[in-house]
């Protein structure tokens, strides 16, 4: 009778001075005559052996590129080594080999190809360790984002991404049958955070949302990841902002702590979250318009050439990375988007724009269930496949707001990227279903 009882780690981090045996991918090998240098590829990043080739192992003439191997060897200091050290081989265990040769030449510093050839070949092509070390950033991000929250006492839920009625309203619903009756796939979590505010007071979510939106540019994806909250009994919406705030300002001193190495890789420059500011949608456009000479062409939305200068504006006059931008007109809100009593006509909401493109939408939601419905009616909505939602609000709700986050934005805006499917794993778009 065998009992299990806990996972031993199998291998250290190699010590100076030590014997060690690494599983590690072969990521190159350079032969520098009676010298042969082999760069191995592990979790942590590469690492260097070193065999020379009188000793005559028979394993010598066997390693190639992309196997998979065990290596032992004595651990020696090297300062022009990764880590400063570098391994002299005594015995290598080849586990696996390639069947033929790597598409992509993924020893180099950088990928000198094409964005389609890359995400044809992603799996390969995130070897290369410049092309990972965006998404240990991105993992960075999301591990911030759910210990903060979980500091502040918010739950974690998951919520289905199977429905009958969107949250959004709209067209833009990828459609499917679902066991012979019509569904839709979740553009956002939205109904279920303000449902779960009336039970946890306060959520949030990591998960994808599905946007069937016939964009093909380098800021758009049909599939992405939202990380949202919702947080009940606020005062006002810039209780939202505050915390968002505070959010960001716990990530990026995470990334500075615990992603130095991924940060020098990438040479990115951290942005100052202290305070971020602030100003009113209306106000944003006129400051545009008026300062780069730039007419008002959509006065219920900004445009992408705004955010960009809007972005400029604030980084060239307060140093400011992120901008907070308030009170969009009620016609292009959601409906359960609170209206300011003050001026009907705007709504208590923001976008947060980092860099010059928006990366969040939230704001205080209507709470009181006559409203609701008040607004759906002057839009014309149909309360069909939302009563459950609205069944919530009959038996009381708090004073709520949330926002959503798309992590994709946020990482290639951090990383310094100029479209967002670098910044996703298996991108989704208009034409990409694969891999």
């Amino acid at each position: 009778m065998e009992f299990i009882t806990e996972m031993q780690e199998k291998e250290k981090m190699p010590e100076i001075g030590s014997k060690t045996v690494m599983s590690a991918m072969v990521h190159s090998i350079r032969d520098m005559g009676e010298i042969v240098f082999v760069i191995l590829r592990r979790r942590e990043g590469l690492f260097q052996a070193v065999y020379e080739k009188q000793g005559r192992k028979p394993w010598m003439k066997e390693l190639r590129e992309g196997q998979a191997v065990r290596a032992a060897g004595v651990v020696k200091e090297e300062a022009r080594a990764p880590h400063g050290m570098e391994i002299c081989l005594s015995d290598v265990k080849i586990l696996s080999g390639p069947q033929k040769p790597l598409p992509l030449a993924i020893d180099k510093w950088k990928l000198n190809t094409s964005l389609e050839a890359k995400l044809n070949c992603r799996a390969i092509a995130l070897r290369n360790v410049r092309e990972r070390a965006g998404f240990k950033i991105q993992e960075g991000i999301c591990r911030g984002f759910r210990e903060f929250m979980t500091s502040q006492g918010f739950t974690e839920i998951h919520t289905p991404k199977l429905g009958e009625k969107s949250a959004e309203g709209g067209a833009n619903l990828f459609k499917l049958q679902y066991f012979h009756r019509p569904a839709v796939l979740a553009q956002s979590p939205q109904f279920y955070k303000q449902m779960m505010v009336g039970v946890f007071d306060r959520v949030f979510e990591t998960g994808p949302v599905f946007r069937a939106e016939k964009h093909n540019t380098r800021r758009h994806l049909n599939e992405y990841t939202s990380l949202d909250f919702e947080m009940g009994f606020i005062e006002n919406f810039m209780e939202l902002c505050q915390m968002e705030t505070s959010m960001l300002r716990y990530v990026m001193g995470l990334l500075e702590r615990e992603y130095k190495k991924e940060l020098e890789l990438l040479k990115i420059t951290l942005p100052n979250v202290e305070k971020i500011p602030c100003v009113r949608f209306d106000e944003a456009k006129r400051l545009v318009s008026e300062t780069y000479h730039r007419a008002i062409r959509a006065p219920h939305d900004l445009e992408p050439e705004e955010e960009a200068l809007i972005g400029e504006y604030f980084k060239s006059r307060f140093d400011a990375d992120f901008v907070f931008v308030t009170h969009y007109p009620s016609k292009k809100r959601p409906f359960y988007t609170m209206d300011d009593p003050e001026d009907t006509g705007v709504t208590l909401s923001f976008d947060l724009l980092f860099r010059g493109m928006e990366i969040t939408t939230g704001g205080q939601r209507i709470h009181d269930y006559h409203r609701l419905l008040k607004k759906m009616e002057e839009r014309g909505m149909d309360t069909e496949g939302m009563e459950d939602y609205l069944d919530c609000f009959q038996y009381g709700m708090p004073p709520h707001g949330g926002l959503g986050i798309g992590l994709e934005r946020l990482t290639m805006k951090l990383t310094g990227e100029d479209n967002v499917r670098e910044a996703c794993l298996f991108p989704r778009d208009m034409t990409r279903l694969r891999p």
